[in-house]
């Protein structure tokens, strides 16, 4: 089963809006990919939120869009950024699979929805299939790690400064 973002916002509405804030911070974030020997490649990406799609967008025969061509697995981490604001502390991330959309009339609405002359003439157009969205926070003295899975909805987690082993919040 195919679970796009939509999937996360269905689930848990107030979870999905948080992780959107915080990748809408900034426009740049970092994608991880996998290379042909299986070693990790890290890269700059614009991810975009829209329609209740993640999509990443990226020019034509970059690297990263022929790792996701291979091995269409990828984790997309939200700009760590350098503000001092509360929400810019939490470490935002989702993983899954990218399937490229190459439906020419697909790509064509989704570069229209862009702002005028972002769009390349050629490029790359994947649709995130999410398996796992996580995000990091403090609330002090604890850092709260909350995750959703499809198959687990979401789950929160604390953890103390101290060597205590994390602690389920339901």
């Amino acid at each position: 089963m195919t679970y796009t973002w939509a999937a996360v916002r269905a689930a848990e509405p107030t979870f999905a809006d948080l992780v959107e804030r915080r990748f809408r911070r900034f426009t740049h974030h970092v994608l991880g990919t996998l290379t042909a020997d299986g070693s990790p490649r890290l890269t700059g990406l614009e991810a975009d939120f829209r329609e209740d799609e993640l999509w990443l967008g990226m020019m034509p025969n970059s690297r990263k869009a022929l790792d996701l061509r291979r091995d269409p697995r990828f984790a997309l981490f939200a700009n760590p950024g350098g503000d001092v604001e509360p929400e810019s502390l939490d470490d935002v991330r989702v993983a899954g699979r990218a399937a490229e959309v190459t439906d020419p009339a697909e790509v064509a609405r989704y570069a229209a929805g862009l702002r005028e002359g972002a769009a390349p003439e050629v490029f790359h157009l994947f649709r995130a299939e999410v398996t796992e969205v996580t995000r990091v926070t403090i609330e002090v003295p604890d850092i709260v790690v909350e995750s959703w899975r499809p198959e687990g909805g979401l789950r929160r987690r604390r953890r103390g400064n101290d060597a205590s082993p994390p602690r389920e919040d339901r």
